[in-house]
This record gives C-alpha cells, structure tokens and sequence, in this order.
C-alpha cells in the first residue's frame, strides 16, 4: 500500500496528440515526482470496444491506483484481435492516465484532474494514421462514430479543468506544465513546480533617452491580443493652473506627489515563455497560457493570494521602480461580492489580467528606459528587439506618429458621433439622489456615490480603439492613464486617482479624490473655480468622510499607530477638471498577507460612500445595474510584492461584441449627502463625461 497518488486524466478525440502529450509532460514531471503512465489503447477491447475498454480502465486500473495499490490489468492483443497478456501499473506519486475516455463519467470521482486536448479533424486525423499506419485508416470513422456517440451523453470537455488546442507545434507540454500548479488539486504535490517558478531570474538593462511612449507601445505590442500600457500621460504636461505651476519649486508638496504619480509608464503583453493571462467571471477563473486553458473555481481575491503577495524576485540595484514583472489589468467593481457587496453581475469580466515575463518601463523623471526581463530562452532576442524599438522610438519621426494616428489633437475622426444613451434620464438620476438623501436621513449611510452609464452601439470597423485612445491620452492628460487590450475588449482610461499603492517594503498609500470643478479657459474665471472647490465646505465634507472610510480599510492590516493622513483636501489641476485629493498612509503589518489587504480596501471609498458595506447595498437598489469595469482598478501586481492601482474613472470601455458591433459605456458619479444640490449633481456627473465625450465628438444624452 503506497499514499494514494495524484491522477492526472490526458483525454480527447483520436488524433489530439494525447500520447505525445502524456510522455512529454510525465518526463517533465519526473524531474521532481516519481509518476507513472497509463494507455488506454492497450486495454480497448477491439475497434468498437470504446464503452467496454472505459469500464475495465475503471474498475481494473484507477480504483486500485487510487486506493495506492498496485494495478493488475488483462491488454488487449492488436494482431490476434483478443485478450493478451496481464500487466501491472505501479502506484506513484502521479500517475498520468491517457487515452480516448481516461476522463469518462465512471473514471472522474477518481481523477485529481482532467486535461482535455483537442485538434482540428485535419490535424487529428493525419497524425493518427502516421502513428497507427494503415491499420487503424480501416477503423477510423468506425472508432470516430463510437467517440460522438459516448460524447453526446457525456460532455467530458465541460468537466476538463485543462483545455489544450494541441496543434502538434511541440508547445503543449510546457503549457500545460505552466497552468496544472493553478489547480487547488494539484498545487501541494506540484509544490517543486511552484518553486522552480517563483524565484526566476531577472535581466535588467537600462537605455539612456526618452522614446515616445506610443510610437513605442505601437512598434512592440501594436499586434498583440493581450497588452498592457500604464501610461502616466501626463508627466510634463503644461496645462497645470498657476499655482501648480509655481509649486514646482521646491517644498512644494502637491506638486511632488502629483510628480511621482507620473513618474513611471509600463508596457507588456502575456507572449514569451513565461506568458499568462487570466480572466475571471463570477467565482471562476480562466487561466491562459499558450495554447492551453484551466478553469478554476474559487473567490478571485482567494486566487490572487496564491500567486502574488510573496517576493519572487528583488528589485534591482539602481532600479528606480516599483514594477519588476507580474501581473497587469483591471479588477471589475462586481468584485464586491467577495468584499461585503451582494452578488451582482456584469457583461465584462470581474477581472482581467496579463502575466508579463518581459516589459519596457519609462522613468519620466530621469529620461530612461528600463528593459525587464525574465530568464527564458528567447529574452536575449526579445532584448534586442526592444533596444531596437526604443532607439527608433525615440527618433523625430516617431514623435510626429501619435497624432497622425489619433486623427488630430483634439477628437477621433468618426463617420457619425456616437449617440449615447444614459441609464437614467436627468430626473430619474435626481429622484435617485432624492431617494439617497432619504437614505441619509434615516441614517442608513452617510454618503452616497450614486452613478450612472452612458452606453452607445457602433459599427466595430467604424471605432478603432487604439488612435481612440491616443485621442483621450492627448485631450485628458492623467496620471493613472491606461490602454489595455484583451483581445475584443478594450480599456481605455484617462483616471487622476490612485487607489492604492502598497510598496515592496510595505508602504501603504491611498488617495482618493472627491471634489470635481471644471477648468475655464480664462484664467482669472479658471482660478476662481479652483478657490471655489478648495473653499467649499460640502466638497470638504464629502472628502474627509472617504478619509475616514479609507483610514479604517488600511487599518485591518495596517501595523499599529501606522495610518496618517499626510494631505488633507488638496486641490490638484488636470486638463479638463480641478480634484480635491486627500493622501493617507501606513505600513502594512508583517506577515499580513497582500492580496486580502487589497480585498479589504476594495472597491475604493470614493466610489461607494460610507460606511462602505450599507452604502453598497443601497447602491445596488439604487443604480439598478452592474457597473463593470468602472468604479473597479487598473494596475499591476508585481513578483516583488508591490501593487499600485488606479481608480478606474473617467474610463472608455469598448467591448466588441464579434457580430461586426461594438459596445461603448462610460460610467460617471458623484458623492450625494444630506446637502447635495440635485441640479449640481447632475452638471457635475455632465462635467466628469466631458473629457471622454468631448474626445469622441459626442454629446452627453439630453433626456
């Protein structure tokens, strides 16, 4: 009797390359576990012996194996077409069992994990008769016809927690091998695998001078599916009020944090051997890596615990950042539900990320470029092909480039204007912030972040994102900018407001914003609607209760006597608007795990009201709707236990739907408390929109 081993099914139509699939992956394995291999084609009964072979697969070889016992087992003779002779499969630590129904109905109780591979019938059939030769061309629709018969009644590729489209490149094995640690199942015995993988070594180079950052996002991932640009598209902007201006001297405080929002731009995208991405929708995440899929189920913030928090890698000498490789995307407000929120849902993902194994990050500040890396046999070519288009992206062409592409400075160039509709009329969305009020009285809260949407149907071939969001970038500077693509869905974001930010020593910083004014063209008119927010006492009020708020959400894992609140109503100026900003800090508590003091903070105060929990479920009575991807975060989450996430407003999200449409929503909101004037409310909400409206020559709905 050994310990009962981890059985892992390989299973799949005739042709998937479940055999060459199996060997490779159990060599692979091997270099850690003691594993044995099982082939179900020498146990099938004859070519129409598919259901009989599946039931002697069961009872003969996986209840014993899962028992830890030894496995006494009747082949099948393919020449004389009977019984041959008995053979033993030893019980290991894993055992890989392969073949046509390994993961059948009757085998799955016992099966620590199922990997479904597939191929298109061409490829499938080809390689099995090269394999087979002209024995099996005879039997081949025979077995084909018992394959369909067994699948209709029993959907193994459903119950596969692996889905690989094996296409005979030689790249399934490593995929696979990348995506089973994933598994909740498998992850304690696949313990080595998991180690090997977060120590990797980093390459780091650095490049003397400032490339245009889209010419150069455009030249390394402007044909990838997936790629992240967290683009601080306002480092040395000019369009700073005044007194922005004349706080770049020094012991100017706001405008040093403002500097060091901006200080950094990232890029990636999920290829390279060490590539993923991820996309998780109502407690399940779907993990990608090369030609290989998993499904795993299970809280997303329980998921982000298992691969990030502890510091795969240090942060090199002389490197100024924070970023050094991991994951990048946005998290989807309809996380609440794993944070005191209702279960609510919504037509994007819940959360979208990419497992960047390489990346280029700009220093701003200094005029250089980083090139990350980490050690894989095609970094030192992947290298050279970024110094390559770091040094034409920093040529003069390149800077022309941008513009052309966004079709001028000041708007995309359509056929038609998006026709925008809201999901509330300018007298629903007062009566919602009537209702809020009543809330507010009856002391069920004290502030409500009621939002609303604004959505628009357009031809997909008609909306390019990306010179769409050169546009934004170009008319709305912003700190916390972003362009991230997954394959038909597009983020593109022009937010002023961090979420939060915990730094690999454990600094913790957030900074919510609330307070809106717009900018004036006069500057003497532009000035006084910048005192006019700094001097109001409602803004005030609105800012210091999500100080409040945010002051206790860092506290569960804050170390004591740590959370101060270093600004208080600040007033910073953007392109388009001027925000009221509040900073507050602490350090997080050691040994504190970093995915649940993310969870503990989410979704930001500033986008909900407070208190956070009560407010919430108000909010959900109110709105009517999931929010998506609005009022959620952008940012990353890197391998040395750092994270730095954006709010994510003032955001365009564009979700092609595959039917030659495309489908645009922009949310916006505002803070209502007991003395919220309805009428500037609601021109505030028209105020926030401006931005991305105006870019895309659009009007805000008048209803």
């Amino acid at each position: 009797m050994s310990p009962a081993p981890v059985i892992i099914a390989i299973d799949g139509r005739s042709g998937a390359g479940k055999t060459t699939l199996a060997v490779e992956l159990a060599a692979r394995l091997r270099a850690h576990h003691r594993v044995s291999l099982f082939h179900l084609e020498d146990i099938y009964p004859g070519w129409n012996g598919l259901m009989v072979g599946i039931d002697r697969y069961v009872a003969t070889v996986l209840e014993p194996l899962a028992r830890g016992d030894a496995a006494t087992w009747t082949s099948w003779d393919w020449e004389k077409h009977y019984d041959g002779d008995s053979r033993v499969t030893l019980p290991a630590e894993i055992v890989i069992v392969e073949g046509v129904g390994a993961a059948a109905a009757p085998a799955r109780p016992f099966l620590s994990a199922v990997i479904w591979a597939d191929s298109p019938e061409e490829i499938r059939r080809t390689r099995a008769l090269d394999r087979d030769g002209g024995s099996y061309e005879p039997y081949w629709d025979q077995w084909a016809a018992q394959e369909e018969e067994w699948l209709r009644t029993d959907d193994v590729p459903q119950h596969a927690d692996i889905r690989v489209l094996n296409r005979a490149d030689g790249a399934a094995p490593a995929d696979v091998l990348q995506l089973l640690p994933y598994l909740p199942a498998l992850s304690p015995a696949l313990s080595p695998e998991l180690s090997a993988r977060r120590g990797p070594s980093l390459r780091v180079e650095r490049l003397e001078g400032s490339p245009e950052p889209a010419a150069l996002f455009s030249s390394l991932y402007g044909t990838s599916a997936n790629a992240v640009w967290l683009d601080s598209s306002n480092a040395g902007s000019a369009w700073q009020s005044p007194e922005d201006r004349a706080g770049d001297q020094p012991g100017n405080h706001a405008a040093s944090e403002a500097a060091g929002r901006s200080r950094f731009s990232i890029m990636a995208d999920d290829a390279g051997t060490h590539g993923q991405s991820m996309t998780h929708r109502s407690g399940q995440s779907e993990l990608r890596a090369g030609c290989g899929t998993a499904t795993v189920e299970g809280p997303f913030f329980r998921w982000l615990d298992s691969v990030w928090g502890d510091a795969a890698v240090g942060t090199p000498d002389g490197y100024p950042g924070e970023f050094t490789l991991g994951w990048l995307g946005c998290l989807g407000y309809e996380l609440k539900r794993e944070t005191g929120g209702s279960d609510q849902s919504a037509p994007t993902p819940d959360a979208s990320l990419i497992f960047a194994g390489r990346a280029v990050v700009l220093d701003h500040a200094e005029g250089t470029t980083w090139l990350l890396a980490l050690d894989a046999p095609e970094a030192g070519e992947w290298l050279e092909d970024a110094r390559a288009a770091v040094e034409s992206a920093c040529g003069p062409a390149a800077q022309l480039a941008p513009a052309a592409q966004a079709g001028g400075s000041n708007g995309v160039v359509l056929p038609h204007p998006p026709a925008f509709r809201s999901r509330d009329t300018g007298n629903q969305y007062r009566e919602k912030i009537a209702a809020a009020q009543h809330e507010i009285a009856e002391g069920n809260t004290y502030e409500v972040c009621l939002t609303t949407t604004l959505s628009a149907e357009v031809p997909a071939a008609g909306l390019d994102p990306w010179p769409t969001y050169l546009a934004l970038r170009g008319k709305n500077p912003a700190p916390f900018a972003s362009y991230l693509k997954f394959g038909g869905l597009t983020v593109a974001s022009t937010s002023p407001e961090r979420f939060l930010k915990i730094a690999s020593d454990g600094g913790m910083r957030a900074e919510p914003i609330k307070g809106t004014r717009r900018r004036a063209a006069d500057p003497q008119e532009d000035a006084q609607l910048r005192r006019d927010l700094a001097e109001s006492l409602k803004d005030r009020a609105e800012n210091i209760m999500i100080v409040d708020l945010l002051r206790n959400d860092l506290s569960h894992f804050a170390a004591p006597g740590s959370v101060t609140v270093s600004r208080l109503c600040a007033i910073e100026s953007y392109a388009t608007v001027h925000q009221m900003v509040s900073t507050i800090d602490a350090r997080l508590q050691r040994g504190s795990s970093r995915a649940e003091a993310v969870a503990a903070c989410f979704p930001a105060g500033s986008m909900t009201g407070a208190p956070k929990i009560s407010t919430m479920a108000i909010l959900d009575r109110l709105e009517g709707g999931g929010r998506g991807l609005y009022s959620g975060a952008i940012g990353y989450f890197s391998l040395n236990g750092a994270t730095d996430l954006a709010v994510a407003i003032r955001t365009l999200v564009i979700d092609a739907a595959g039917d030659g449409t495309a489908e645009l929503t922009l949310g916006v909101g505002g803070a209502i408390t007991a003395d919220s004037d309805p009428d500037d409310e609601y021109e505030e909400i028209r105020t926030k929109a401006f931005g991305v409206l105006s870019t895309l020559r659009a009007r805000f709905p008048n209803t």
